[in-house]
């Protein structure tokens, strides 16, 4: 019989694409194992069998509990995990990227090093989210003028839109019922938007922390990314929701973005995104396979997993004395 420490590793090729996907699968209160290729989730109505290669990031609630074996075929599967609070407000440990490859941190991390090419990444995720405005020459605290004026003609014309009163952004971190219905509504909708960015951002293996607009904060890309979407689907979303009344505001709003997450293939969108504002110029992002090198010297790469102590001929020692006098190796 095969057993999962025999089967050979997956490749990244045969992974379902994360824009493919399922953009979350939450579960609370039940215990969750392993069935075949699938995961299962038992609770006191039964056992529910969920297919692993569909699901982007499987989000566990308080009261779940998983086994040795659920953790291997979503490992194998490329999927997610995070440990989250209370309907997935809250996030507390997360798994793995999907991505094997460096390539796109690597890329998000030098355009971050440099604070021209910082604005220019702010730029173009502004040109995103408002393609009918040039942010071109714009400094930081325009961009910051600007995206205000915008987000608040967005909340005054979905309020006109639905006919549910808008008296201003109020929210209490920590107490959730304290703001008005269409408040509510926004603060689930963003904590979602949340979640589903950061799902994308570990699943193509960037860091969270390296924000382009953001910054201080271990999320700060995340925020990054979630703002793109706010006044296209997040904030329409919380009008539409608290048009229909006031109970149950954050679970029907959820629910609500979910349907909309999937029926625009948002995690589709969102990849494309990420991938256009970190590596414009065509990087080669391809993903074969675990693929380890070492950085040599003037920027060139070396193979990984043999030893070059013993591989410095005499006649390059002449080259090894002008490097070490130009500074480049010590």
């Amino acid at each position: 019989m095969t057993t999962v420490g025999r089967r050979p590793a997956t490749s990244p090729r045969q992974l379902t694409r994360v824009g493919d996907r399922l953009s979350y699968i939450y579960l609370e209160r039940c215990l969750v194992h392993r069935d075949a290729n699938a995961i299962t989730a038992e609770d006191a109505e039964g056992v529910r069998h969920i297919p692993s290669a569909t699901i982007g990031t499987l989000l566990l609630g308080p009261g779940t509990r998983i086994t040795h074996q659920a953790m291997a075929v979503l490992g194998e599967s490329g999927a997610a995990v995070v440990w989250v609070g209370e309907h997935g407000v809250r996030f507390y440990a997360g798994g793995r990227a999907l991505s094997r490859s460096s390539a796109l941190v690597e890329a998000q991390a030098v355009a971050w090093a440099n604070q021209r090419t910082r604005l220019d990444v702010a730029r173009a995720m502004y040109r995103l989210r408002f393609p009918d405005e040039d942010p071109a020459g714009c400094t930081r605290r325009q961009l910051l003028g600007r995206e205000g004026d915008r987000v608040k003609r967005c909340y005054a014309q979905e309020s006109a839109r639905t006919g549910v009163p808008w008296r201003g952004r109020r929210f209490t971190p920590g107490d959730f019922g304290s703001g008005d219905a269409p408040n509510q509504a926004v603060t689930a909708a963003a904590q979602c938007m949340y979640g589903v960015a950061h799902t994308v951002v570990a699943a193509l293996g960037c860091s969270p922390g390296l924000g382009f607009v953001h910054s201080g904060h271990e999320l700060s890309f995340v925020l990054d990314v979630a703002d793109l979407y706010k006044t296209d689907i997040g904030i329409p979303i919380a009008f539409d929701v608290a048009a229909e009344g006031p109970e149950d505001i954050g679970p029907r709003t959820r629910r609500a973005l979910r349907d909309r997450i999937n029926t625009t293939n948002l995690l589709d969108r969102c990849v494309r995104d990420i991938q256009t504002l970190l590596a414009p110029n065509g990087l080669d992002l391809s993903d074969d396979g675990d693929r380890v090198t070492l950085h040599s010297d003037r920027g060139a790469e070396v193979a990984a997993g043999r030893n070059y102590g013993d591989d410095v001929a005499v006649s390059d020692t002449l080259t090894q004395e002008a490097l070490v006098h130009e500074g480049v190796i010590w």
